[in-house]
């Protein structure tokens, strides 16, 4: 399991011109669920995105999370996250995990990041999306489970 991580001030997700997830300051996270990912996966996953320090104190340092900064998460799932990019030009997809199993640890990652008491966004599971944000700092990170 990938999540590409941003700190932003500002994110939203549109499916057809109407915005079915948007949050305020927080963190976008893009979710790929690969082939092999199970229960814990997501679980420990979730945990890292409540627990990732992120946000500055104050002193500027990275010591806190999403959680301590009472921010949101806007969680949208992102298959080609799974690509395998090693050769040639073109992307296999052969890492992703099959959408029904990719669907519903997406939606579990959501579950358990909403039983942190952090306020969960979603964009819509398969569907053409479009992302858009303001990336505080810029921050973004690449987490593996």
């Amino acid at each position: 399991m990938k999540a590409l991580i941003q700190r932003v001030s500002r994110a939203a997700v549109t499916v057809e011109g109407q915005t079915v997830g948007e949050i305020g300051s927080g963190l976008l996270v893009l979710l790929g669920v690969e082939r092999g990912d199970e229960v814990l996966t997501a679980q420990k996953m979730a945990a890292k995105l409540c627990n990732y320090r992120v946000f500055a104190d104050r002193d500027e340092k990275m010591n806190l999370s999403v959680s301590d900064v009472k921010g949101s998460v806007l969680l949208v799932s992102q298959f080609t996250l799974a690509a395998n990019t090693d050769k040639g030009l073109r992307p296999s997809f052969s890492r992703a995990a099959e959408p029904t199993e990719a669907e519903r640890l997406y939606l579990l990652v959501a579950e358990k990041i909403r039983e942190k008491n952090i306020r969960v966004a979603t964009g819509q599971f398969a569907a053409d999306m479009q992302v858009e944000l303001v990336n505080d700092g810029p921050v973004t990170f690449l987490l593996q489970e």
